[in-house]
């Protein structure tokens, strides 16, 4: 089973991700995370990634899309792929297909978390973490249970992300509508797509993501 979860950044897919890979023994694929992974690891395509980033510029659909292809490639035939925040573009989505195509393996599910912008405004800036463990903490909807103390270590130290504000999470949404929510027309003419209320509780997505894979 080959899926792309798509969504603006807060919609939950690196949640819903991880709850995949836990219950189904699914391989994320975050572009992110194989990027810094990459560079960490030395690899050709992590030096080329190395090199564009020290130059202050942005990585290359060619070098992303290099990635993905070597991570498929290192994969069982058997295993899975969630592409999370990828493809973000109609170029990507092209170049997704062939890479699939090359690897033996077709994509199943096209699921896209719906969210209300407002409320993925109070979500994302609501959101905290512990500045010792890295627990997630949020103002209204999981404060730690004693004020400014962790519930898992109990530092007092919290921390927030500088661009979990509503300036930078408007833009996101903005960004996501102009380049990435145009590719979903091309999935839904293959009858591929999805829709799951991202903002239910995550439970309620996870189930809602189990069922659609189930058919």
């Amino acid at each position: 089973m080959n899926i792309i979860l798509l969504g603006p950044p807060g919609a939950g897919k690196g949640t819903q991700s991880a709850g995949l890979v836990e219950r189904h023994g699914m391989r994320q694929l975050s572009t992110g995370d194989m990027l810094r992974a990459a560079v960490k690891a030395g690899t050709p395509v992590g030096m080329r990634a190395k090199e564009v980033m020290e130059r202050g510029e942005l990585v290359s659909d060619e070098i992303v899309s290099d990635l993905i292809d070597a991570e498929l490639a290192s994969m069982a035939p058997a295993t899975g792929a969630i592409f999370d925040g990828y493809p973000r573009t109609a170029a990507q989505a092209d170049a997704l297909d062939a890479i699939l195509a090359r690897n033996g393996r077709t994509l199943d599910h096209v699921i896209e978390l719906e969210v209300n912008e407002d409320a993925l405004v109070e979500r994302i800036t609501g959101r905290f973490s512990c500045g010792n463990c890295g627990a997630l903490y949020h103002e209204t909807a999981n404060p730690p249970k004693v004020d400014g103390v962790c519930d898992i270590c109990g530092s007092t130290e919290f921390k927030r992300r500088p661009d979990d504000n509503e300036e930078t999470v408007r833009m996101r949404m903005q960004e996501y509508r102009a380049k990435t929510a145009p590719i979903l027309p091309g999935y839904e003419a293959r009858g591929i797509v999805t829709r799951v209320d991202g903002m239910a509780a995550i439970d309620t997505v996870a189930e809602e993501v189990d069922a659609i894979l189930k058919g």
